[in-house]
């Protein structure tokens, strides 16, 4: 039997949270307390996340729907590489899945000109606000076949729709909604 006021209270995951658990990217009307069930999710378990899991490894761990935010800060940079779309789209697939409809994403990545996007070894690829246009299906409707843009729609099923971008020190954040599929309805 499950907890109804569990079930209602607002669930936030924190993707690649090592060892801080500050809110680094914010909306209007944002407060910096988390406001609700915080799940932290790392790969090194000396972390002490609540779950320890590679974020290479898909399918994620969790329900369908189950999170109300998801929060990446300086992690998607490390995941994937380059060039690689079948893991770029896996990813977003994920990320959609497990996302209530209507579900914020926040995220931050070293800016292209950072010496930080280039300088960790650990770095496998770069994102800028060009690549979030890839994750929304209604560019896909008004692009393809008009500009150069490819069409993944063949395994990326997601859609998300960019609210906010930012370009501050060395970091781009953004955040995305969660577009609700009549399907889920």
């Amino acid at each position: 039997m499950e907890d109804t006021e569990f079930q209602n209270e607002k669930r936030i995951l924190i993707l690649g949270c090592g060892s801080d658990n500050r809110k680094k990217v914010m909306m209007r009307g944002d407060t910096e307390d988390w406001g609700g069930v915080v799940v932290r999710l790392d790969m090194n378990p000396a972390h002490e996340p609540d779950v320890v899991w590679d974020l290479n490894q898909h399918p994620l761990p969790f329900d369908d729907r189950e999170f109300d935010e998801i929060h990446a800060y300086e992690v998607l940079e490390h995941l994937g590489s380059m060039g690689d779309e079948n893991f770029f789209f896996s990813e977003w697939n994920e990320y959609y899945r497990i996302l209530k409809p209507g579900g914020l994403f926040y995220a931050t990545v070293p800016r292209l000109d950072s010496p930080w996007a280039w300088a960790d070894p650990s770095h496998k690829r770069i994102i800028v606000p060009e690549t979030l246009i890839f994750l929304s299906q209604k560019a896909y409707e008004e692009q393809v076949g008009v500009t150069p843009m490819s069409d993944f729609r063949y395994i990326y099923h997601g859609d998300f729709t960019t609210l906010n971008v930012d370009f501050s020190d060395d970091h781009f954040a953004f955040v995305m909604r969660k577009n609700v599929n009549m399907a889920e309805v």
